[in-house]
């Protein structure tokens, strides 16, 4: 028997299957069968555990669930003492359960079986590559989505106690400044109005209060985006917000091995649905929603000021699409505008050439691919000069 053969069945991953509390983790083997199971708190004490569990398989690889979601920590830990991890998306583990035998049973040691399985049937999974600027990047962008939601309740709260002081309430957007104004001509004299004025009185000082955190926090974000030099502010309809939270939530750019696959991940890419000679396409609601997100407002500038977006849009609604499938093709767009603007960052930052790289990742000899992208996600027909500038010649 060859060597590599050797290796073959030699190969093990281990898997695991994180969750706020506990780790459990599955040693597989290339028969796609459990070797061990172990399940520990998520604590210094279960890390160990965990460390001397993989020990017995000294040459396995490692592979969480959601690494960059619930498994950070864990895959933190591991990068820092230079093991590499896999990435295996929860959905693909999830596709494993439901396609194995078993009876719809499911525990964590079997989520932790699926993800080896995963881990060693898929083809080209990512490595996790932990970027500790991106990691501070994405806490400042979710700790300002958090304060921004309170903000909001806190509003909300405000308008209905306004409403049972004044008739009418106040109408319109209402911010400190506005509802305190509204406060000083009401001078209730009975105990059941002093008590609502004072309570609104209160909620306009958390309103200040939360409108310096989030001033704050906007501060700290625009400081990081200029740090990172990244390219993307240059970009009709992307600030500081916007290009933030494209740059935590994409990470590594080359991560995606093309602007289909980018298209793919970010909702953006039209998903086939033909049947016989009829040929046609729907709204994708996959992807992450929050880069479809900064898309959609990027397209938003785009069509309300002249220029190449403004242009692309009056095409496609003078050639009969309506307004919602007009916008989708200029989204569609855009994800390519964007994807090639964060690969001339990278390729500045690594000195690569933004057409040919192949990615700054590791990739182990257990994984697979993602994300994916068919034909409906390919780009779409026709000249991209219309909203994307021609490619910058590659260097040589």
């Amino acid at each position: 028997m060859s060597n590599t053969s050797t290796q073959q069945q030699d190969r093990v991953v281990i898997a695991v299957d994180p969750h706020k509390a506990s780790w459990t983790a599955a040693a597989v083997g290339a028969g796609l069968t459990p070797l061990a199971t172990l399940r520990v708190p998520v604590s210094q004490q279960g890390y160990r555990q965990l460390r001397r569990f993989a020990n017995r398989w000294p040459n396995a690889v490692w592979a969480i669930e959601g690494a960059i979601g619930l498994g950070a920590p864990l895959a933190t830990r591991l990068s820092a003492d230079g093991i590499d991890v896999v990435d295996v998306p929860a959905k693909l583990a999830s596709r494993v359960r439901t396609l194995s035998t078993g009876h719809g049973r499911k525990s964590d040691s079997d989520d932790a079986v699926s993800v080896g399985i995963a881990a060693l049937t898929a083809a080209g999974l990512r490595s996790v590559a932990v970027d500790e600027t991106i990691t501070a990047l994405r806490a400042l962008v979710e700790h300002r989505d958090d304060i921004v939601r309170t903000r909001t309740q806190t509003v909300n709260r405000l308008h209905a106690l306004l409403t049972k002081l004044l008739p009418g309430g106040v109408s319109g957007s209402l911010d400190a400044e506005t509802a305190a104004r509204a406060l000083r001509r009401v001078r209730p004299r009975t105990p059941g109005p002093r008590t609502l004025r004072r309570l609104a009185v209160d909620l306009v000082g958390e309103v200040r209060h939360l409108d310096r955190r989030i001033a704050a926090a906007t501060t700290e974000i625009s400081a990081a985006v200029a740090a990172s030099g990244s390219s993307l502010t240059e970009l009709r309809g992307i600030g500081d917000l916007t290009a933030g939270k494209i740059l935590a939530r994409v990470g590594n750019v080359h991560r995606f091995r093309s602007a289909a696959a980018f298209a793919s991940y970010t909702g953006t890419a039209p998903i086939e649905v033909s049947s016989g000679d009829t040929v046609r396409h729907r709204l994708s609601r996959a992807g992450d929603r929050q880069l479809n997100c900064c898309l959609h407002i990027m397209a938003i500038s785009q069509i309300r000021h002249e220029g190449p977006g403004r242009t692309y849009y009056r095409r496609k609604r003078t050639a009969g699409k309506s307004h919602k499938e007009a916008m989708r093709c200029l989204k569609r767009r855009l994800s390519d505008l964007v994807f090639r603007e964060l690969c001339r960052d990278a390729a500045r930052v690594d000195g690569a050439d933004p057409g040919g790289h192949q990615g700054a990742t590791r990739e182990s000899s257990a994984t697979g691919s993602t994300p994916t992208a068919g034909s409906s996600d390919k780009s779409l027909p026709g000249p991209a000069a219309a909203t994307l500038p021609p490619p910058r010649p590659r260097s040589t």
